[in-house]
């Protein structure tokens, strides 16, 4: 594997996906125990798992931790451009050099035997982050959390679990009881768990595993609670009222991944400057990004543009809310999902408050929902839509068609990260 860049590893990795997917974990340990168990070797780890919120959350507990001198790794997923985006060592995504490395020497250790593309790039993250110091791992898990492949760390410093709500049915289950019991499956003994705001069956199930493991928990509106202000955001729990600045990242729901940002810093440490990095300096693209310039800003001309990957319902409705906030411009989407997706619940928040949607087909994307059946979907929930035959032909339209409209580009981080990499 020597001289190979990481490109064509990944390439080779694909190609050991397993023709039947079993749901254990025993590929993970297999390949972790002939690494030499670098899961055993890592720095203090924060587990996240959560239907909505996951990325946001890991990425304000991260800044906070930071603004007080604390080094961080961080693995999350999937990546919006490269690869590389998955693995941050101390803040910076992995060089090529270490990452084909790395890459290599799993592929290697791995001896052709059957593992999903996930399973195998996880060992490799693992094995990265334990090779270079830091005082902070926080990982977050791809899919579920009990049979995920991060769930191999014994002993974690403290798992948190945000929103759950529905998605990935189809390996996960189809009810909020049955999505929450894989989701708590990260919870470990004696382990501190910051809980989000949860439905009410959520929360029965996590609580009742929680018990089970003695995990204390730390949930909202219990032990914690947080609140918008006139000046900002207010977060109290039994030892701690703090006054904070609006989060930096937009939409109104980046208070309640600030609130389980904050619960979880107050467990590591009690620095203002902590919690106060946590919401001021924290970044994560595609989520409520503003497009300030690059050719497809240019293309809608003096439009306010943003980027969104969420694709749930409970990320519509989030994305829904904020836009019913800002200026009285016409709203229009341009929109691209994957065929697994619930599309309609996605879009049904949208109805009241967007004009127009443009429907596109994700480029390169074999699980891509085509633009047409996407805009069959927002007709009939009662959004004036039309599909075409790529981004750029939608953009062009609602350049010309709604010259001075707030647009979201939205839908599927997929679809956000090719937006990313074609606006450069």
């Amino acid at each position: 594997m020597r001289n190979l860049d990481s490109d064509f590893i990944l390439n080779r990795m694909m190609s050991l996906h397993p023709k039947v997917i079993d749901l254990t974990l025993d590929r993970v340990w297999c390949l972790l125990d002939a690494l030499g168990n670098p899961q055993n070797k890592l720095p203090k780890v924060i587990h996240i798992a959560g239907t909505n919120g996951k990325g946001s959350t890991l990425s304000m507990i991260r800044a906070g931790l930071n603004e007080i001198g604390l080094k961080t790794h961080a693995y999350t997923s999937p990546h919006l451009v490269r690869f590389h985006e998955r693995i941050q060592l101390n803040d910076n995504f992995i060089a090529e050099k270490k990452l084909a490395e790395i890459l290599g020497e799993c592929y290697s250790a791995n001896k052709e035997e059957p593992i999903t593309f996930f399973e195998i790039t996880t060992c490799a993250a693992i094995l990265a982050m334990s090779r270079t110091h830091a005082d902070y791992v926080l990982l977050e898990v791809g899919l579920g959390g009990r049979l995920d492949a991060t769930n191999v760390v014994a002993n974690p410093e403290l798992t948190i679990i945000t929103p759950v709500s529905l998605d990935h049915q189809q390996f996960l289950g189809n009810t909020i009881k049955k999505i929450s019991s894989e989701k708590a499956g990260i919870i470990k003994p004696f382990c501190p768990v910051v809980i989000g705001k949860q439905d009410k069956n959520a929360f029965r199930v996590i609580s009742e595993k929680a018990s089970e493991k003695k995990a204390p928990i730390f949930s909202y509106d219990l032990q914690w609670r947080i609140r918008e202000v006139t000046d900002g955001i207010l977060y109290e729990d039994e030892n701690t009222t703090v006054n904070l600045p609006k989060p930096n990242l937009l939409g109104g729901h980046q208070i309640q991944n600030a609130g389980m940002a904050i619960a979880a810093l107050n467990q590591l440490t009690e620095k203002y400057e902590a919690f106060k990095g946590a919401v001021s300096k924290a970044k994560w693209p595609a989520r409520m990004q503003k497009l300030s310039n690059g050719p497809i800003v240019d293309a809608l001309g003096h439009s306010n543009v943003w980027l969104d990957g969420g694709h749930n319902p409970a990320a519509g409705e989030a994305l829904a809310n904020y836009l019913s906030t800002q200026n009285k411009k016409p709203t229009v989407l341009i929109c691209g999902m994957l065929k697994t997706k619930d599309v309609a619940g996605y879009l049904s928040p949208f109805s009241k408050v967007v004009n127009f949607l443009a429907a596109i087909s994700i480029p390169n994307e074999i699980n891509t929902l085509p633009a047409d059946e996407t805009a069959k979907k927002a007709k009939e929930i009662g959004i004036k839509s039309e599909s075409f035959t790529s981004i750029y032909e939608g953009v062009q339209f609602v350049a010309n068609k709604y010259p001075r409209c707030q647009v979201l580009i939205c839908g599927s981080l997929y679809l956000a990260g090719r937006i990313l990499s074609e606006n450069q």
